[in-house]
């Protein structure tokens, strides 16, 4: 029995450290699965604050583009009346014919919804005169016909007249 009892606190001890061993194991593993962890978070919020730098930087370059742009359409413009301006300088009589072609253009704008108004007018006098014509024609028919009826009733009168005291 003694050497199963000599081999039993061997095997004791060697139980003892493969679980010492198996707890370092653990605690290691563990640990390693926190630093993992805290790397990965760090990665992450490394990778979000280089997004919104990138998302920052672009809204800046964002915003200089469309300042820029501004500017340009105002210089276009600038220069659009500079072109005008030195055309004129060249020859004054185009500038004139130009001007005297914009006021035409602008007065054509003006007038085609006033002659729209005109044909409309129009058509409404011409249906105004035509009842008005025909409620004329109508009264004098009617008129007419009244001196008739009281040109007969006269003649009648007088016949009648005549013929009572006759």
């Amino acid at each position: 029995m003694q050497p199963t009892e000599a081999t039993r606190p061997a095997t004791a001890d060697q139980s003892r450290r493969l679980k010492d061993e198996l707890s370092e194991s653990m605690s290691f593993s563990s640990q390693m699965k926190k630093e993992d962890e805290e790397l990965s978070v760090k990665a992450l919020s490394a990778f979000k604050a280089k997004e919104d730098e990138i998302e920052r930087k672009k809204m800046e370059i964002r915003e200089r583009v469309l300042a820029q742009l501004g500017r340009v359409e105002d210089e276009t413009k600038r220069l659009a009346l500079i072109r005008e301006e030195l055309e004129g300088f060249a020859d004054p009589m185009r500038k004139e014919v130009t001007l005297i072609r914009k006021k035409i253009d602008s007065l054509d704008k003006e007038i085609k919804p006033l002659g729209n108004t005109v044909q409309k007018k129009e058509v409404e006098y011409k249906d105004a005169l035509e009842a008005f014509n025909e409620k004329n024609k109508e009264k004098v028919e009617l008129i007419t016909k009244l001196q008739e009826v009281t040109s007969l009733s006269s003649h009648f009168s007088l016949a009648f007249f005549f013929l009572v005291f006759e």
